[in-house]
């Protein structure tokens, strides 16, 4: 009885999947009637996109995104049932990254620096993509693609299961947060807002007639070197911060496996 059972309650677990994920594995049929079937799901994921690359995530919309295709926006819920489940579609198809073959003499902190950056860079390529909260665990197919591939970076750990995964939502997070900052900064350098154009403060300059030793002890002496707003060219720019942390973390990681082994 209990194996007659489980069958249906795997197909139960999946019916109850959200639309945009069900469409994501292609577990929902095309709809069968519509505007003489000339739309696809694709088609209107890749418009969404392209527009939300031009314009921002408040650009697209079901009605938005008809418009551009030339079809009504009860046309696209036929394909897609909500905004909600378009986001998601869209979020799984920019995450359809080149991951690299397996290279089993690769070092494993090259393999998570690559991990990092290609991760970090979809934040840069597409601005959008940090706009859309967080609401589960990755679940669509190329996002899982990239949690396969961090987890390869560790195939040869002697970790458990939940260690490696750990080690993969830290990595994750890094790179969210450097690529949400980094693509802060390109759209500044976009703008042309630099502090140089447009009459734009010298925050240097004012922040070291401000900030006092005696209110800011440990600030002031940064600040005085240049560190704080970049001036000193040995700190150059968020690039390196990066750079900076990543190495830390992939120290921290060392440290780890080394203290495991013992």
């Amino acid at each position: 009885m209990d194996q007659e059972k489980a069958p249906q309650t795997e197909n139960s677990a999946i019916e109850k999947l959200p639309g945009g994920v069900k469409l994501s594995w292609g577990l929902v049929k095309q709809p069968q009637r519509g505007p003489k079937r000339e739309l696809s799901i694709a088609q209107i994921v890749e418009t969404a996109v392209n527009l939300a690359d031009a314009e921002g995530l408040a650009a697209v919309s079901m009605g938005r995104v008809a418009s551009e295709l030339g079809f009504t926006a009860m046309s696209l819920y036929r394909y897609i049932p909500s905004k909600g489940d378009l986001l998601l579609l869209m979020q799984d198809s920019v995450s359809n990254i080149a991951i690299p073959p397996v290279e089993e003499e690769m070092d494993w902190r090259d393999s998570m620096r690559d991990f990092v950056r290609s991760s970090m860079n979809v934040f840069r390529e597409h601005p959008w993509f940090g706009d859309i909260p967080i609401t589960s665990s990755p679940v669509t197919p190329n996002l899982l693609r990239i949690v396969d591939w961090g987890l390869r970076c560790m195939r040869n750990f002697a970790l458990n299961d939940y260690e490696k995964m750990s080690i993969v939502v830290l990595l994750s997070s890094f790179a969210r947060s450097s690529g949400i900052i980094q693509r802060d900064v390109d759209r500044v350098k976009a703008a042309g807002s630099g502090q140089e154009q447009n009459g734009d403060p010298d925050y240097g300059s004012a922040l070291k007639m401000l900030v006092t030793e005696d209110r800011y002890p440990d600030l002031y002496p940064v600040l005085v070197s240049g560190a704080y707003t970049e001036e000193n060219q040995e700190f150059d720019s968020a690039a390196s911060d990066f750079e900076f942390g990543l190495e830390r973390i992939l120290d921290g990681v060392e440290c780890y496996l080394d203290e495991k082994s013992r």
